[in-house]
């Protein structure tokens, strides 16, 4: 996220906007939110990072430090929202998507798969792996049996998405969390309950401040 605040506050300087007009064009309910971007406390995501790179004219995978130049890259959908790793999170504007270029080094055997794509994650039920706003590449499933036990997933229930593993016993599901804080494990009956599972998570960025 340092890199991240570092290319934000140039940009910023380069337009000669204050960190207070920022966060009026942005819309921003905290004056604040500039200057914890810039500092790397915490980072944008969501409508907030489209906003930015409509403002500055830049690429998300630019502000996110995902552009670096590589011999072998490949451009992947992003999905500019947030994924819940708390509580099932209705996901607004997931049709809404722009592009990443990733290295190859880092999707490993799934490199050049076309069909990945990346978002962020909100949220703590998966923070022994996964830190909230960690970006994940996932792959796109077309049936359960794809799957294993223990994988990790995105899915949706009444179109309220959230990522734990996956556990299938019979017609029921469980999905559990991952955290180093107390979260629930949800569990659906496979026929009864509208549950979609839209991909597996293939490889995941840390967050780090």
């Amino acid at each position: 996220m340092i890199e991240l605040g570092m290319k934000l506050k140039e940009l910023r300087l380069s337009k000669g906007y204050t960190q207070k007009q920022l966060s009026d064009k942005l819309e921003l309910t905290s004056d604040s939110t500039i200057s914890q971007w810039e500092r790397g406390v915490n980072a944008p995501y969501g409508k907030d990072l489209v906003k930015l790179t409509n403002i500055f004219n830049v690429s998300s995978d630019y502000l996110l430090g995902l552009d670096i130049k590589s011999d072998n890259e490949t451009k992947y959908t992003y999905f500019p929202t947030e994924i819940s790793a708390g509580l099932p999170l209705e996901v607004d504007g997931i049709i809404e998507s722009s592009k990443i270029t990733v290295s190859d080094e880092l999707l490993g055997k799934w490199s050049n798969n076309r069909n990945i794509f990346f978002a962020h994650i909100n949220g703590d039920s998966m923070n022994r792996l996964m830190e909230d706003g960690s970006l994940i590449a996932i792959k796109p499933v077309s049936n359960t049996d794809e799957l294993k036990n223990g994988d990790i997933v995105v899915y949706s229930v009444g179109g309220e998405y959230s990522v734990k593993h996956y556990y299938k016993y019979g017609d029921t599901l469980v999905f559990k969390p991952n955290s180093t804080i107390e979260h629930e494990e949800h569990t659906y009956n496979a026929k009864e309950d509208n549950v979609q599972i839209h991909g597996v998570v293939v490889t995941y960025v840390i967050n780090r401040d």
